[in-house]
């Protein structure tokens, strides 16, 4: 059984969960169900990431005790395994002393080991939002070009990683794709980022300034910096699982994930991950999510109000899995009622329900249409190579064509017409029933409660003998 090892990001606990997060959750989910029905040993990592100076000022704006806050909105995100019907296996937390402050401190020893590992004094200018020193080109204006805040100007003593002298092997792994980076956009941008230079990183920050994280082994007057502790919970958090055969982020922590964590790999001996996944932002009515509008969306209200379903085939469909995409209250309503009410339960509704007057089929003298089995195994190819390329989008796109060729196909049938015989009617029936179990199978990774029901209205009482059932209302019309 081949391994498959897959991750999101770990979410930073200063704020609740937000709809970017939930899209990341659920792409990944669908990779990892996919994975899944192809027979792989799949392990799904996910969690949450603890520590540094905007979790410590965040927890102090709300009155909390800083370990109080943490554990507070860890739980939401954990909570997303059931919000958003997820299938991960371990959620992983950077302020776990017993499992991932030993092998955060280990990877630090690695490093050091390797020569690695110095320290200097340094003056910059310091991004809370990034929690990282930034450069001129990270401005606009005076500002985090990120961020819209001015960065502090910070002289201190820190230890740093030679990231510099990983650079040029870092980037032949990119370029011959032993580190593959989907979109090919993102793959050209941290080419084009190591091409104008890279410089070592900062690796802590004095623990007087900063008490709230990982101690650098033996130097207990400095704190462990965010990027060596948070990106080791891909090792901590599934140990025996290492290397990843994706990791899926988002755009803004691409130089992190394909610049530095490979410097950290390569560094300490241990091999790379073997692709990277890049999502987009999503934006809401044109605008970038934001609490000072109000316009930040909660996953949780959306699913309370449309079902975990729907929040999920908006997100996979509407967003382009690899860039931006909009999100709008009258857009998720307009996909609901065209794409799920009409078209995916329209059709389940009357397949099952031309399925249930039959009553049993024997399906051993039935053949499968030619022109049906072609669409099938289209299908079945086109949704897989989509999955593949990291085009979720266009994936869901290849059922749905499916699902309206089965409309198509009762709508030539007209099974239901008096002037057709008994075997007629059955052998009509019995395909379009095929295309809706097919069309389930293909559905589940993305929307695994509405799978599941279909496939529980179509059984087969013997390899010949076909029974279906009417399923209630899919997706009621909002």
């Amino acid at each position: 059984m081949e391994k498959f090892y897959i991750t999101t990001s770990i979410a930073y606990v200063n704020a609740p969960p937000h709809l970017g997060f939930a899209l990341e959750s659920i792409q990944a989910d669908v990779l990892a169900r996919h994975h899944r029905q192809r027979g792989n040993a799949v392990f799904f990592l996910t969690g949450t990431d603890e520590h540094g100076a905007k979790i410590a000022k965040a927890a102090e704006m709300a009155g909390l005790d800083t370990k109080k806050f943490v554990d507070k909105n860890a739980e939401l995100f954990r909570d997303l395994k059931k919000t958003l019907n997820l299938s991960w296996d371990n959620f992983i937390r950077t302020s776990d002393q017993k499992v991932h402050w030993p092998v955060a401190q280990r990877m630090w020893r690695a490093l050091e080991k390797s020569g690695d590992i110095y320290k200097k004094k340094y003056r910059g200018l310091y991004c809370v939002g990034h929690e990282a020193f930034i450069t001129g080109k990270d401005l606009a204006g005076e500002k985090c070009r990120d961020h819209q805040t001015e960065p502090e100007i910070i002289e201190e003593e820190n230890y740093f990683f030679r990231l510099s002298k990983y650079a040029k092997e870092i980037e032949t792994k990119i370029k011959n794709n032993e580190l593959r980076i989907l979109p090919e956009g993102r793959k050209n941008e941290i080419l084009a980022q190591i091409k104008e230079g890279v410089e070592d990183v900062s690796f802590s920050r004095p623990r007087k300034d900063l008490a709230w994280g990982i101690p650098v082994p033996d130097d207990n007057e400095h704190t462990m910096y965010v990027w060596c502790d948070a990106l080791t919970n891909y090792i901590s958090g599934a140990p025996d699982k290492w290397p990843a055969d994706i990791h899926l982020i988002g755009k803004d922590i691409l130089r992190f994930h394909a610049l530095l964590w490979p410097g950290m790999l390569i560094s300490a001996g241990l091999p790379l991950p073997k692709n990277i996944f890049v999502h987009g932002h999503i934006t809401v009515g044109g605008q970038k999510m934001s609490k000072t509008i109000g316009n930040v969306v909660d996953p949780a209200e959306l699913v309370k109000k449309y079902g975990v379903d729907a929040a999920r085939y908006y997100l996979l469909r509407e967003i382009p899995s690899s860039e931006d995409g909009d999100f709008s209250r009258e857009k998720f309503e307009e996909r609901y009622n065209s794409d799920l009410a009409n078209g995916l339960g329209n059709f389940a509704a009357r397949v099952l329900t031309l399925g249930e007057t039959l009553g049993t089929i024997e399906t051993e003298n039935l053949k499968i249409n030619p022109e049906v089995e072609q669409k099938i195994n289209s299908a079945k190819k086109e949704t897989a190579a989509k999955i593949a390329e990291f085009k979720l989008h266009d994936a869901l796109s290849a059922i749905w064509e499916l699902i309206a060729f089965g409309d198509k196909y009762i709508n030539d049938q007209k099974p239901w017409e008096k002037s057709k015989d008994q075997q007629q009617k059955f052998t009509s029936v019995f395909n379009v029933l095929i295309i809706l179990d097919n069309v389930a199978a293909l559905l589940e990774p993305f929307l695994p409660n509405a799978a599941a029901k279909i496939t529980q209205s179509i059984h087969w009482q013997s390899p010949i003998i076909l029974q279906a059932k009417k399923l209630g209302i899919l997706f009621p019309r909002i």
